[in-house]
């Protein structure tokens, strides 16, 4: 198969697709990559690095897109990019649809054959592409968090982890999956107040017995949530349904109700955020203001970090890439129904129901279409 990687193109993106290592391991396989010129560049891998891995190197993206046979890449494909997809190619990718109708339109129109890497789940119910992600958010999110509390950055000037005799800043985390897990690591180990959120009984008996009573487990009801919320002075989202759009649990009247200077961070953008007052940002300017709470809402946090972000997206894509290349899109998806999960759009119909659900959509069981 011809695989083609092309430069990210979203603001501020400096992940890529694939690393070199993993394009060693596709040709290895037999496979050709064509990688346009600078894609690696954000993670110091340059096109001598491609090209001695044994990938062809092209001027520009339009070459890319016009002859591979399947595009791999990192974030949703572009407006200018969606243009250049083509009936029968398949797209490998984060994509995000359910708070995103115009690409969602544009994918479908395309005829292109579109698996999302948050989608596709594994035999234990996990989400496999989308976890090194997450794991990467949901830790940046502290790092975040705790920049915008300072008083040049809009916040309260609280030091997360306070000092000897100065209260620590308290520190609530919405949601105990893979973000929350790793942004709680992250604020426990700053020594912040932090209090996490579920309506899982076993998550929370996980992260209680993972913490030891560093960090407060609490069963998430609209009381507990509203409760917590308004003493916080940095709120953490990272609730996600998989596929679906992020529920809207942080109401305007919440925030409207924060203390003046504290912060949120919508570590669930991606999926249109769970803060009503959320809407995406980027890295060149990440944050805004409403009522006096400062909003942290980057919409592709882990870009911001692309040397570690990318090889640890690639540990988890590179059996994938490898499969889909080896068997074909249509065997890969038959062999795996884990795999099957992850494909939202095909010739023009959309296969995913969370999507179609959230965009009010008709939806073609992914089966069919295999």
């Amino acid at each position: 198969m011809l695989i083609g990687v092309p430069k990210e193109t979203k603001n501020h993106e400096y992940r890529v697709g694939m690393t070199p290592a993993s394009v060693r391991e596709v040709v290895a396989h037999g496979h050709q990559v064509l990688v346009e010129t600078g894609a690696g560049a954000g993670i110091g891998a340059d096109d001598a690095a491609y090209r001695a891995a044994g990938a062809e190197v092209c001027a520009a993206a339009a070459e890319v897109f016009e002859r591979a046979e399947m595009i791999v890449k990192v974030k949703e494909p572009q407006a200018p990019e969606r243009t250049m997809l083509r009936e029968g190619q398949l797209l490998f990718t984060y994509l995000h649809l359910a708070p995103d109708p115009a690409q969602t339109a544009d994918l479908l129109a395309s005829g292109a054959t579109c698996i999302a890497y948050e989608t596709v789940t594994s035999p234990r119910g996990g989400l496999p592409l989308l976890a090194p992600m997450s794991k990467v958010a949901g830790r940046m999110a502290v790092q975040a968090g705790a920049t915008a509390l300072e008083k040049a950055h809009g916040g309260r000037g609280m030091l997360l982890g306070g000092v000897p005799g100065v209260e620590p800043a308290k520190v609530v985390v919405i949601g105990g999956g893979v973000v929350g897990r790793n942004a709680a690591e992250m604020a426990v180990g700053l020594r912040a107040d932090v209090v996490v959120l579920d309506k899982s009984e076993a998550v929370l008996e996980h992260l209680d017995g993972l913490f030891q009573g560093g960090a407060k487990t609490v069963y998430s009801t609209r009381d507990s949530l509203d409760r917590h919320v308004l003493e916080a002075d940095l709120v953490i989202g990272g609730v996600l349904i998989p596929g679906a759009a992020a529920p809207k649990l942080v109401t305007r009247e919440m925030v409207a109700a924060m203390k003046p200077g504290s912060v949120i961070v919508d570590v669930a953008i991606d999926q249109g955020g769970c803060t009503e007052t959320s809407h995406a940002t980027t890295h060149a300017d990440p944050t805004y203001v409403v009522d006096d709470v400062v909003h942290y809402c980057v919409a592709n946090m882990p870009g911001g970090v692309p040397l570690t972000s990318t090889y640890a997206l690639n540990n988890a894509t590179l059996p994938y890439i490898l499969t889909l290349a080896d068997k074909g899109w249509r065997q890969a998806l038959k062999d795996d129904a884990h795999l099957l999960r992850g494909l939202n759009a095909h010739a023009g119909q959309l296969t995913n129901a969370e999507v179609g659900a959230a965009l009010k959509l008709d939806f073609t069981d992914p089966a069919q279409v295999i």
